[in-house]
């Protein structure tokens, strides 16, 4: 039998572990470290059973091929049954069986808020795995490469201040990240802007990106797509790309990109990607002006299998300019959105339902000793100049330059990423005394990004508003269905 590493499947050796990943299932696994030396004999390319075992016992004294051959067979059948891995009798076969993301093989989606074409469920994915297991040595997961501020719309929420949408990455630069991300083991790579499709080395840029073994994604209005990259996102690697969309009213999403004819080219550019197979997720922060048009948007994404995420609480501009949160959700209206997506997650009203939910909830109210997010210790940012950010809204907190200094050097002694580490929710006084906090997600960068000063211990008040909203509606919601589960 032949065996090949599926394509969006990465394996990473972080440490004495063995990593498998898969851009399609989200069902991470760690290895110790005889199991990373029987994970680094798979290829992307078929092999024999025998080929494999001969690789793996270069890593032992005293074991031959037929003394671990039937651990080999039953390890990768293991990896096949979780869809890793595709195996035949032939190295062809594998090839034949191994058809990437298919677009026409996805199963029907029967969760309304689930538009996702994936295969299972997990709880633990990349980031939160790498975060658990991987704490005492923070490790860069997924890395953001700003290649362009510069954009061809204007966006009247976005974070980045229009005035500052000018400057290009070097192609030395960007090529110099591309070496240190693959020698610090990360796996996920986004190109995004501005526009990224702005930038004259882009096709080139992806490229080179997709010529090492990362998962490639890239986030973009779609409007500059042309038929070159679109061959370049089919081949290699499974590619992701993200695309905002505001409304299926083009008049509505036009008004917020403030570009005439903008939502008939992003339209159909995410017809064309789901016509290459090209996975796809959609992005529609909701405010104002499109305030009634989200449920649409989701609703044309489920019929093409695709995701659609919907966000209503925009950000402030990094300078700390609070202008754009003119466009902001009004409480009022976050709870007319909060109702709609409870009674559209059958999950998640499973999962209020559920009869450890107090218990839950009482845990959560306690976290003190969590951290907010992975920022500093799994995802990191770049923007154009060279700057290192801990994601990429927060671009007022600079933790180095890699025009000066190495990536890996700025992950791991960076005062700046060290001090993001060290804060717990208990650190945010105000937080850990709210009896809302269970059913609020506290975000540093917000804050920062709303504090005149910049800081990101200054609660926004908004987000207190919110959660507020949120426990009133989970808690009215849990109290009407405990009735009638009980009559």
């Amino acid at each position: 039998m032949y065996y090949k590493l599926k394509k969006g499947c990465f394996i990473r050796k972080y440490g004495e572990y063995g990593y498998i990943t898969s851009t399609g299932i989200y069902n991470d696994q760690l290895f110790n470290e005889s199991g990373a030396a029987f994970l680094f004999a798979l290829s992307k390319n078929a092999q024999s059973l025998h080929n494999i075992a001969s690789k793996i016992v270069e890593n032992f004294i005293d074991v031959s091929v037929d003394d671990i051959i039937q651990d080999v067979e039953d390890f990768l059948l293991h990896l096949e049954e979780d869809g890793f891995i595709v195996s035949g009798r032939t190295a062809e076969e594998c090839e034949n069986k191994d058809v990437g993301f298919r677009y026409e093989i996805e199963p029907v989606i029967k969760s309304i808020e689930d538009f996702s074409p994936i295969h299972k469920r997990t709880t633990t994915g990349t980031q939160e795995l790498l975060r658990k297991q991987l704490l005492k040595q923070p490790q860069i997961g997924s890395f953001q490469i700003e290649i362009t501020s510069k954009c061809n719309e204007r966006c009247v929420h976005c974070y980045i201040p229009h005035e500052y949408k000018v400057d290009n990455i070097s192609p030395n630069l960007f090529y110099k990240t591309l070496d240190e991300l693959s020698n610090m083991g990360v796996i996920n790579v986004t190109l995004s802007g501005g526009e990224p499709m702005t930038h004259p080395n882009f096709i080139e840029f992806l490229k080179a990106a997709k010529s090492y073994d990362f998962n490639v994604g890239v986030l973009s209005n779609l409007t500059l797509l042309t038929d070159e990259m679109v061959e370049i996102m089919k081949t290699g690697n499974t590619s992701f790309v993200q695309v905002s969309l505001y409304s299926m009213i083009p008049e509505h999403h036009d008004a917020i990109t403030t570009v005439k004819g903008s939502f008939e080219k992003t339209k159909n550019a995410i017809l064309k990607l789901i016509a290459n197979n090209i996975p796809v997720q959609i992005s529609c922060p909701v405010m104002s002006i499109n305030k009634n048009d989200y449920v649409d948007v989701a609703k044309w994404a489920h019929e093409h299998k695709i995701r659609s995420e919907t966000d209503y609480a925009i950000m402030a501009e990094y300078n700390h300019d609070t202008s754009n949160l003119v466009y902001r959700l009004s409480p009022n209206d976050c709870e007319e959105v909060i109702t709609h997506m409870l009674e559209a997650d059958e999950e998640y009203q499973k999962a209020i339902m559920a009869d450890d939910f107090n218990a839950t909830v009482e845990k959560l109210q306690n976290n003190g000793d969590e951290q907010f997010c992975g920022i500093g210790v799994s995802t990191c940012c770049m923007v154009s100049n060279g700057d290192i950010f801990p994601c990429p809204g927060w671009q007022s907190m600079v933790c180095g330059n890699l025009n000066i200094d190495s990536l890996e050097n700025i992950w791991k002694n960076s005062p700046q990423l060290n001090y993001l580490r060290s804060i717990r929710r208990k650190d945010i006084k105000e937080c850990m005394s709210c009896s809302d906090k269970a059913f609020c997600s506290p975000c540093l960068a917000r804050f920062a990004n709303e504090s005149p000063t910049g800081n990101p211990m200054e609660v926004a008040k908004h987000y207190c508003e919110v959660a507020k909203i949120n426990k009133k509606i989970v808690e009215e919601w849990r109290q009407r269905h405990t009735i009638k589960r009980d009559t």
